[in-house]
């Protein structure tokens, strides 16, 4: 790797000013299990790096006013063994503890996993499905977004070079139940092959999937399918013909698209065979 200089704000305002001083010349470092990566394989070349571990407010994870919130610098083992995330949310707790070992887990966060926007990012499918919002701190202030409209492509996302993602936020339902599926080659310590997090709530049907297109994605017409029917046999038989078409995958060294599409069958078959 290059040398390069280090910064470690405390506060955001103090990063922010890094991030414009530097440009594109800068990158943030959260977990950095990605970043060193591609640092090291001479994808990625920054000339400073900006840690941003130093933000206490980046580490919380608050429910309040009906909401949920999860900071930037939560570690994956963190989410996943939060209790009550636990309880309510046990879909996403397992996602989180799906990525990579236990040394992985300690380092690597949930907005990492979301913000280098891989396809098959764990932590997206649970937090698609619950209608979560990414928030984004500038020099114009706080913006909230979508998440479901945060992903571009293939490692790319709406955020700004000047930008800096807080955290992560859903509303905190009673009426939530949801099911997490991740198949890959190995059990352990593997990369998806097809991840996806069917939710079931008072407000209908949520079904999001990774690695089946360029991005995370909601399974829009099949949702619309499943909220306006009847659960059955034959609902779910229907459902899953429509999920399979709605995806776009690819074929590459982890499966072919006939796989996935027959997966993303199987998968959501499984889910909806929980609340019938």
């Amino acid at each position: 790797m290059n040398s390069v200089e280090y910064y470690s704000p405390t506060s955001l305002k103090e990063a922010l000013n890094l991030l414009a001083a530097y440009g594109e010349e800068a990158s943030i470092l959260n977990g950095g299990t990605d970043l060193i990566v591609r640092m090291r394989e001479g994808q990625s070349k920054p000339k400073v790096i900006v840690d941003i571990k130093k933000i206490d407010e980046l580490h919380k994870i608050e429910i309040e006013d009906n909401y949920v919130f999860i900071g930037a610098c939560v570690h994956l083992n963190d989410l996943g063994k939060h209790q009550y995330i636990i309880e309510k949310y046990p879909f996403l707790a397992k996602a989180a503890l799906s990525i990579g070992s236990n040394q992985v887990r300690n380092r690597a966060t949930c907005i990492g996993n979301i913000c280098n926007a891989s396809p098959l990012a764990d932590t997206a499918t649970p937090l698609l499905s619950l209608n979560a919002d990414v928030h984004i701190y500038s020099e114009n202030g706080l913006r909230t977004v979508p998440l479901n409209q945060f992903f571009v492509f293939v490692r790319k996302t709406i955020l700004k070079q000047d930008e800096i993602v807080t955290g992560i936020s859903f509303e905190d339902d009673d009426s939530i139940l949801g099911v997490f599926y991740k198949m890959s080659r190995r059990k352990e310590v593997d990369l998806s092959t097809v991840c996806s997090t069917v939710i079931k709530s008072n407000k209908g049907y949520f079904v999001s999937y990774g690695a089946v297109a360029p991005t995370p994605v909601r399974l829009y017409k099949t949702e619309s399918f499943l909220n306006e029917n009847t659960l059955s046999q034959e609902t779910i038989k229907e459902a899953c013909m429509i999920a399979s078409q709605e995806v776009s995958p690819i074929s590459d060294i982890r499966a072919t698209e006939k796989y996935r599409r027959e997966i993303v069958e199987v998968t959501l078959q499984n889910s909806l065979l929980e609340w019938l």
